[in-house]
């Protein structure tokens, strides 16, 4: 969760909502990401994405690696309660476990507002563990947020 953290860390430092993901598949991290909605419009590589999560660009960069849409063995730890597309994601790729860090009251698909993950009518469920470093994540978005709304 400490590298999720850092990842998320680079997209405050990048005016991104500050969400970080890292996938673990057999003890080994084989991606790692953080929000790059915005893209980078200045150098024309990265378009603003609505699909560009942090999630969603761990899985797709786990799939590569492994050559393999199946992530069946893998963990994702995300600093945030993911929303309603990255807990679909989940499903569809078969992600073991997800560890997140803080709730989302507003848009959290896990816990909050939706419980995807657990639902018994989809042809997969992921084992969830919620609430590591909690604070730290919680008062990183915060901050993200408060600057925001100065602006």
């Amino acid at each position: 969760m400490q590298i999720a953290f850092e990842e998320a860390l680079k997209a405050f430092q990048k005016g991104e909502v500050p969400v970080g993901a890292v996938i673990v598949f057999k003890g080994e991290i084989i991606s790692r990401a953080h929000n790059q909605k915005e893209g980078n419009p200045e150098l024309l590589l990265s378009p603003p994405d609505a699909t560009a999560h942090a999630e969603i660009i761990a899985i797709k960069e786990a799939c590569r690696v492994l050559n393999n849409w199946r992530l069946e063995d893998a963990t994702i730890y995300v600093t945030k309660e993911p929303c309603i597309m990255c807990a679909g994601a989940m499903v569809n790729a078969r992600i073991k476990r997800l560890v997140y860090g803080c709730d989302d009251p507003k848009g959290g698909a896990v816990k909050s507002l939706y419980q995807i993950l657990n639902d018994p009518r989809l042809n997969h469920q992921v084992e969830v563990v919620r609430g590591v470093m909690e604070e730290e994540c919680r008062r990183l978005l915060q901050e993200f947020f408060q600057n925001l709304r100065k602006k």
